[in-house]
């Protein structure tokens, strides 16, 4: 069903209530007024601002209360979770010198959230998502409560470090489709890629801050300060997720086997090919873009570059300032040209890597983190925001599922990435995965006419 074309739709606040999309003349004078907040959850009030205030539609979305407060949280959430990518990759490698153990630990959440994904979209097509959102959100606290713990008595060990890793999978697995299918639920169809880009800037903005914060902690401190930092990051996390309010309409209603409600939606997106698209995209820059950011960095900084802590977070801070002006462009346009958007993130990721194989000195490497952040926003932002565009309300969770599903896969290019790094040395491998992303690009380009032609 093409909702862009639905001037007046239902909101979840309940039948009969409505959210309208006002034009930009609707104001006696001609121009548009500001935004403002909607109170009722489910509702949002999308006013075009004109060219001159193009800046001010960049937030419009965090006028939703809830949807502010999902925001709030996520940018907690995430805040924790990017720290902790940071330390657990650094303190495995500091703990077991070994790349494998390493491509071991940072691809262990993989296994479960292929084999989980399904299964969570379908519960975020069918629970509440608000409240699946909050479970992944104490999970998550629990994880780094037990790492953190494990720590100060002396007891961690690279297994404990992959058993949390394992777990963050299985929670990411339920709680990641219900996240971004409840995007829709809380702003409507007309504020949707504002609201996912603004999603993608939080989750930027924390990589531009909390990976510099915790390597500065890991050093002055010990790694299971930071580990307790994240806890508290979670806690307060869960606790704002709970002030949104939001109905369950939409979501399916049955008492069929989930199974059964799994293969309606894999049949679903076998028969939506541009979907099939979007979800192959986001497959192949997670084999290919991926490897380096959660695997191999570490081990650029520590046998590449020779530096130590604080040098891997203000690598990936400079990324997240990258995402984050991407995010923020994203925003700001809104549905203009996305397709062509994407691909060329696509290609300005390749770039990137092509670039750090090429010049093996830290700085360098700092610079070309911006350009890497740029690309990543562009295509991951942009991909989410169609994906749930064009797919209806009671299968968004179970597309998502299987959009996650593409991170469970990414040992399919963690895994080389690492034994490579043995055989031909770090900078060739980048190098290679650079190159089968700049060919991949350039399929999709010549090939995906549908996908050039999206705004």
């Amino acid at each position: 069903m093409n909702r862009d074309s639905q001037s007046i739709k239902e909101s979840p606040a309940g039948p009969g209530a409505t959210t309208e999309a006002i034009p930009a003349d609707s104001s006696p004078n001609g121009t548009a007024s500001p935004t403002t907040e909607t109170d009722a959850p489910g509702q949002s009030e999308t006013i075009d601002t004109g060219g001159g205030s193009r800046w001010l539609k960049t937030f419009s979305s965090l006028g939703n209360r809830d949807f502010r407060f999902l925001w709030l949280g996520l940018l907690l959430m995430m805040g924790g979770i990017s720290m902790q990518m940071v330390v657990r990759g650094y303190l495995t490698y500091d703990l077991t010198s070994s790349p494998l153990k390493l491509g071991v630990v940072s691809g262990g959440f993989a296994l479960p959230m292929l084999i989980l994904a399904l299964f969570g979209g379908a519960v975020a097509d069918r629970i509440e998502r608000k409240r699946v959102i909050q479970f992944g959100q104490v999970g998550a606290g629990l994880i780094a409560l037990f790492i953190a713990v494990s720590i100060t008595t002396d007891t961690i060990t690279w297994v404990h470090l992959l058993a949390a890793s394992i777990a963050q999978g299985a929670m990411f697995a339920f709680l990641m489709p219900a996240r971004q299918a409840i995007i829709p639920q809380l702003v409507g169809q007309e504020n949707l890629t504002n609201a996912m880009a603004l999603s993608a800037a939080a989750m930027s903005a924390t990589s531009l801050f909390t990976p510099a914060i915790a390597g500065g902690v890991y050093a002055a401190f010990g790694p299971d300060v930071v580990y307790y930092l994240i806890t508290a990051l979670m806690v307060v996390s869960v606790t704002l997720t709970s002030f949104i309010r939001v109905k369950g309409e939409g979501l399916v209603k049955s008492n069929v086997p989930m199974l059964s409600d799994i293969k309606d939606g894999l049949s679903y997106i076998h028969h939506s090919p541009l979907v099939m698209v979007l979800l192959l995209m986001g497959l192949s820059t997670t084999l290919l873009a991926m490897p380096f950011r959660t695997g191999l960095m570490p081990i650029f900084i520590i046998d590449v570059y020779d530096r130590g802590p604080q040098a891997l977070g203000l690598m990936v801070t400079v990324m997240g300032a990258g995402s984050l002006l991407g995010s923020m462009f994203i925003a700001t346009v809104g549905a203009w040209r996305r397709g062509m958007l994407m691909i060329v993130g696509s290609f300005i990721s390749a770039i990137a890597l092509l670039l750090v194989a090429s010049f093996p000195i830290y700085y360098a490497a700092v610079a070309i983190m911006l350009l890497m952040g740029l690309g990543d926003a562009g295509r991951r932002t942009v991909n989410q925001a169609l994906i749930m565009e064009k797919v209806e309300d009671q299968y968004r969770g179970r597309v998502m599922g299987v959009f996650m599903m593409t991170f469970g896969l990414m040992p399919l290019g963690v895994f080389p990435a690492v034994v490579a790094v043995r055989i031909i040395g770090p900078q060739w491998t980048v190098g290679v995965l650079g190159a089968l992303l700049m060919t991949t690009s350039f399929v999709v380009l010549a090939t995906q006419k549908q996908l050039r032609e999206v705004n």
